[in-house]
């Protein structure tokens, strides 16, 4: 009668466990699933947050020309077509080719050069040695965009971008006004960045802001 119990019994329990396992396994895969589209929808809510701001700057900045320097005003609008095209369109990826990221900045700091002509200096310096690259799309605009915003007038804004082996480092750094602008005016679009740098670059950035004499962010991104 034990025999015939235990070999009734060790079927039972094995395919038992199986079951269990395979349960487990689809849980598993669901909860990941689950957690893959949260993550999906929280950078799509995270991105639509930077837009709008950019977009209406590079506006604001046609429409002085189109009254003051119509001639100049073609240019314009075609940089912000290629712009609009970007944002629109290419940062709907995951990650898109760095040059067309730093096109992006590009432009950018051309419009922000003409908008804010005689009142900032701005010092803007590049050096990459490949552009063979892929990045996570409207990373970098949010500090230099915050840059912008918070600083002076009349004071000197540095940008300066280097890629190197696969390493991109991004120092922004501006005057501020200690009385008018708190730290939280400064991290409200930097909180923003640093989720999205949490969710797709985990364990491979350095993200830091210095405010000292003048206020300084710091970020190191391995693209490889």
């Amino acid at each position: 009668m034990s025999d015939y119990l235990w070999q009734t019994l060790v079927p039972l329990i094995f395919f038992s466990f199986i079951w269990m396992l395979y349960r487990f396994l689809d849980e598993q895969a669901e909860v990941e699933q689950i957690k893959k589209e949260h993550t999906e929808m929280e950078l799509k809510f995270l991105k639509s947050q930077i837009n709008p701001h950019v977009l209406f700057n590079n506006l604001n900045t046609i429409y002085s020309y189109t009254l003051e320097k119509p001639n100049e005003a073609a240019d314009l609008i075609l940089m912000l077509s290629d712009n609009l095209k970007h944002v629109l369109y290419e940062s709907n990826s995951e990650t898109i080719s760095l040059e067309k990221e730093i096109q992006f900045i590009d432009n950018y700091i051309k419009f922000q050069k003409l908008r804010t002509e005689g009142t900032k200096q701005i010092h803007y310096s590049k050096n990459i040695n490949s552009f063979h690259h892929k990045i996570a799309p409207l990373l970098l605009i949010t500090i230099i965009e915050n840059a912008f915003k918070h600083s002076t007038l009349n004071s000197a804004i540095s940008i300066r971008i280097i890629v190197e082996n696969g390493i991109l480092e991004c120092i922004c750094e501006n005057d501020f006004n200690k009385e008018k602008v708190s730290e939280n005016d400064f991290k409200i679009g930097l909180q923003n960045l640093e989720k999205r740098l949490e969710l797709i670059y985990k364990g491979t950035y350095n993200f830091t802001i210095e405010k000292a004499e003048s206020f300084k962010v710091y970020l190191k991104l391995n693209l490889n």
